[in-house]
Formats: C-alpha cells, structure tokens, sequence
C-alpha cells in the first residue's frame, strides 16, 4: 500500500466533509424562504427541521465513538458520505414527516464525519503541527459551508429545490472517490481493552480534561449557538437598513454576508492561526483572543458609527475563527495524552454539541427577557472570565488532578 501523509489525509477529509455539506447549508438559506415548495405548513416546522440534526447529534456521540474505536476509521466515513448523499437526494422531496426523518439521519452523518476527522488528526499529528492540521481541516470543510449557501441557493431560485438536491447530491459523489483515494482504511489508535476502560473512567478526574470541556461547553454556546443565532436579530435592531451604490440591503442579507466573509477567509485563516498556536503556544493565543472578543462584545451597543460597528462584527468573527480552532487544538492535545484518544474526542464532541444546542434556547430567552445589551454584557463578562482562569491555569489543573 502506498504511503499516504497525514497532512494529504487531513486535507482529503476536509473536502469530503465540505462535499457532504453542501445540501445541509443550502437549507439554511433556502428554507426559511421556500418552505412551501418542500410540502412544508408553517414557519415552525422550519425551525424544527435546522435544529432537529443537532439535538440528535447529542445522544448519537458516544455510540458513533465507540464505532470507531472498533472499527478503525474510514468505515465510518463512507458511511457519513452515504447518508449525505441519501440526505441531500431527499431534500428533492416533499413532507415535513419525511424531512424530520432525513434532518435526524443527515445527524447521523454529521457525527460519523466529525468524529472520524477529529480520531484521524489527533492520530497522525504531534505537538508541532497539530494546530496547523486542525486548523486547515476547519478552514477547508467550510468551503461546503460556503458553496452550499451560495451555489445552493443560486440553483433553487433558478430551477428548484428537487434539481438543486439532485445536483449538490451528485457533487457529493466525488467524497467517495478522495476517501478511497488518500484515506487510509485505518486511523484511529487501537490500545488495550481493559486500559481503555480505566482510561475513560480517568477523564473526569483529570483537572486539565474537566477544564477543557467545560471552557469548550462555554465557548460553543456563545459563539455557535447565542452569537450565530442572534446575529441577524442584531442586525436588524441596530441597523437594519444599509444603502450600497443606491441599492437597499436588509438585516437577513447584512447576516449572510458577515457569516460568508467568514466563511471565505477560514480556509486559509484558521491553518494559519493553527500554525501560530504551534510555535507561539496555544494557551497563550487562546487567553489574548478571548480577551479581545470580551472587549469586542462589550462595545456591541456603544454609540459606534456604522462602519466602525459592522468592523466590530467582522472583529468578533475573527476571534470566533481563532477561538475554534485553538479550542479543537487543545482538545485534541489533551486526547493525544489518553490511550484511548477516540474516548476523549467523542466527549469533547458532545459537549461541544450540547452547547451549539443550548446557545440559541438560552439566547432568545435572554433576548426576551433581558434584551440583547444585557445577553452581550453577559457574553463578554464570561469570556473574560475563562481567559482570567486559563491564566491560573497550573494552579487549577494541579488541584484537579490531586482530587
């Protein structure tokens, strides 16, 4: 068998997991819009449908990590890429019931493509460049994150839904190809049984594990869920009319395209955060950046011009940038200490899960309750909370670890 690098590996995953996205993105622009066309009732039934492939993703975890503890790695990849495909085809059908079904299993495929990439990076980096491979597995798969939602929703004004999934699904036929091409038939490190057992059972004693995840919990539910739900709600109360060239654009537009600059630049943005985490030390990236995204949530309703707000915006989704990457980099280093490093992943998946789950729940409660100057006060007084506590760091990890 010829030899294939790691960093080839990477790389491929990341385009298969972009190529299996590209149905799953569409939907968030065109379904708000086209709702009736995929047989749907109501408004509601949108929501359910964006959100239903998250919650599943939650208890589905540990038994898609145990897959590949016993499996090896690209197994459960193929399998991801054929529930994409199956996923995308049905979005060319009609039928909330139906859509529940596919949403739940497009879930599935979710869980089995992240935690397969997660169990190969972690396998095939060292300390040196693991930063750099989280990173450019981060920025590439949201090229699938981009071109669905441009691509997606260019072919759906154009010919419909059913041509669009048949096209986009097709598209993701190319993931089988790069999987069998430049990815190994095993990735993932195999240790003893029994250790492994006592290694799980280890996790939670371990200061430096209970840090990272509670930090990631936190960090998800702000930037995936509260921040990323509430964006275009913000938008639309501080400034919800701009005027380009004459032209009008709403808050939706001013939305889509914050979140698209950002998708555009991670490609080569987070390899080159994640090379930076390598040879300046992660921990230290990591505390300045939460600190400047403090800073920047706090200035979200001060009296700013228009251009200085929106450059506050673009501001906070670097640091989101920056902030993923890291996060996932330091999980998968505390993961490369374990002998069972899929273990640890697949919790670090599920928290990460739950909180990208709660943010959006937390946040419109506090948008309805508080109002969102309070909710982003909030944000900004907890992410400096972490980066005072990942600063003591020595000092809490030391007393975890005794305990």
């Amino acid at each position: 068998m010829r030899e294939i690098s790691g960093k080839t590996q990477v790389i491929a995953v990341a385009l298969v997991t972009a190529l299996c996205m590209l149905g799953d993105s569409m939907l968030y622009v065109v379904l708000p819009i086209y709702w009736r066309e995929a047989g749907l009732t109501s408004l509601w039934e949108v929501g359910v449908l964006l959100s239903i492939n998250r919650l599943v993703r939650v208890p589905l975890g540990p038994l898609v990590g145990k897959w590949y503890e016993r499996t090896g790695g690209r197994t459960g990849l193929i399998v991801a890429v054929g529930l994409a495909i199956v996923t995308t085809l049905a979005y060319g059908f009609q039928g909330f019931w139906l859509w529940l079904v596919v949403r739940c299993l497009w879930g599935v495929a979710w869980t089995f493509l992240r935690l397969g990439a997660y169990s190969l990076i972690v396998t095939v980096s060292e300390g040196h460049n693991r930063g750099q491979l989280m990173g450019l597995y981060n920025g590439l798969y949201r090229l699938g994150s981009l071109g669905g939602m441009l691509g997606g929703a260019l072919l759906v004004s154009v010919y419909g839904m059913s041509i669009a999934s048949f096209v986009l699904a097709m598209f993701s036929l190319f993931a089988v190809i790069l999987l069998f091409l430049y990815v190994r038939p095993s990735f993932t490190k195999e240790g003893n049984g029994t250790a492994e057992i006592a290694n799980e059972r280890s996790l939670w004693k371990q200061g430096s594990v209970l840090a990272t995840m509670g930090t990631a919990l936190i960090v998800t539910m702000v930037y995936q869920g509260m921040f990323a739900s509430t964006l275009s709600r913000l938008i639309e109360v501080r400034q919800p009319l701009v005027v380009v060239s004459g032209v009008v654009v709403g808050a939706a537009v001013l939305s889509s395209l914050v979140q698209g600059i950002r998708w555009g630049w991670e490609p080569w943005a987070a390899p080159l955060f994640g090379k930076l985490s390598d040879r300046y030390g992660r921990k230290k990236m990591f505390i300045w950046t939460l600190i400047v995204g403090a800073m920047l949530f706090g200035l979200m309703h001060s009296p700013a011009t228009v251009v200085v707000w929106f450059a506050i915006l673009m501001g906070i989704q670097l640091t989101a940038t920056i902030v993923t990457t890291v996060m996932d980099t330091l999980a998968a280093d505390e993961a490369a200490k374990q002998t069972n490093s899929t273990a640890l992943m697949t919790v670090y998946s599920v928290v990460t899960d739950l909180g990208a789950a709660l943010g959006p729940l937390i946040a419109f409660w506090m948008d309805g309750s508080l109002g969102l100057d309070v909710m982003y006060v909030v944000i900004a007084v907890a992410l400096l909370a972490i980066a005072i506590a990942w600063a003591g760091e020595k000092k809490w990890v030391k007393m975890g670890n005794v305990s």
